[in-house]
């Protein structure tokens, strides 16, 4: 299925039922009084979060959603039959906005979370609610409201604890084979990745995490250039980011630092929360290096970029490194999560 990460749709609740003007006749009674009864509330349309859904490719073809209209209210007191709720399933980790006006009207994170963003329109009251020692035959009744209806923008951002940035071919996608069941794509060209890929890393027993690759990011990401910046938003949940750098680029003209700068720079242009972010230099493909050379060079590329977090070399072709680096990378999420307010008191 192709990976989707934002769609525009259409929601329309149920108008309410309209109220009935009714009164009763009944053999032997010749004055019965007012009894109509009051319209059915309209359907509501609501969002759910399901975890089994991983885009917003269902949202292509179909953007309209209607919710039904509640019934007309009837004779003897009667109500109308109220509209049933429409549901929508969403993947985890959609943030939903007015398409007009770009307001942020959720996010919805765990799974069964639900967001109502239609509300159905009221039922209407029927003439029973009007009579009076002075109107003893009411004729008014009051039409059900209609339902509310809009334009959403639903955006899809996955929910990940480490990010991986890098230029094209730096490792990202060899690195998440390495530490995860996760398979994507591998091969010895630029742009491999063309969608994030999410893999979950075991480090002993039920300690884990997971991380997000996006497609690699070249200079003027930011204004368009490439695939990597329209992805960058996934990397918006992530604690901690990696940022992978090719020592031992294939073409000898290639600067890891002019590189490893670069990539800052885009990230800055396109989120300065986002750059600001904690992120750890990973130094990928030692393994192309004489062993002599390895923890000199790394040190130097860190010099270089006056890097201030930490460094780790490894090679993900081989794994060198990378247990290690997992480990250390579960430590420090361990450290941050309670840190961070509990997920269900910021739901609300």
């Amino acid at each position: 299925m192709k990976f989707v990460d934002e769609a525009t749709i259409r929601v329309e609740a149920g108008n309410g039922g309209d109220g009935a003007c009714s009164f009763r006749r009944e053999k032997f009674i010749p004055r019965g009084g007012p009894d109509g009864g009051d319209g059915g509330r309209g359907g509501s349309v609501l969002l759910i979060a399901q975890s089994g859904l991983n885009t917003l490719a269902d949202f292509r073809f179909t953007t309209n959603f209607r919710a039904p209209h509640g019934e007309r209210g009837g004779a003897r007191q009667c109500s109308g039959k109220a509209g049933e709720d429409l549901v929508v399933p969403v993947p985890l980790g959609t943030v939903v906005r007015d398409a007009g006006t770009g307001e942020l009207i959720g996010d919805l994170t765990r799974d069964g979370d639900r967001l109502l963003v239609a509300q159905g329109g009221r039922g209407g009251l029927g003439n029973t609610h009007f009579k009076s020692s002075t109107n003893r035959a009411p004729r008014h009744t009051v039409p059900g409201s209609p339902g509310e209806h809009r334009e959403l923008l639903l955006e899809l951002k996955v929910l990940a604890d480490v990010g991986l940035l890098g230029l094209p071919n730096a490792g990202k996608s060899t690195f998440l084979r390495a530490v995860s069941q996760a398979r994507p794509k591998v091969a010895d060209y630029p742009f491999t990745t063309l969608h994030p890929y999410l893999g979950v890393v075991r480090v002993e027993g039920h300690r884990s995490f997971v991380i997000a690759d996006i497609p690699g990011l070249i200079e003027g990401a930011a204004e368009g250039a490439g695939l990597g910046v329209q992805f960058l938003k996934h990397l918006a949940r992530c604690r901690v980011l990696l940022h992978l750098v090719d020592i031992a680029p294939p073409d000898p003209g290639a600067d890891p630092v002019a590189g490893a700068r670069a990539i800052a720079a885009e990230l800055e242009k396109f989120s300065p929360e986002l750059a600001a972010r904690e992120r750890w230099l990973v130094v990928n493909k030692i393994d192309l290096l004489p062993e002599a050379e390895r923890a000199g060079r790394a040190a130097a590329l860190a010099r270089a970029l006056d890097w201030q977090g930490p460094v780790h070399a490894i090679s993900a072709a081989t794994g060198a490194g990378c247990r290690e680096l997992s480990q250390k990378l579960m430590v420090r999420l361990e450290a941050l999560r309670p840190a961070e307010p509990d997920a269900e008191e910021s739901q609300g």
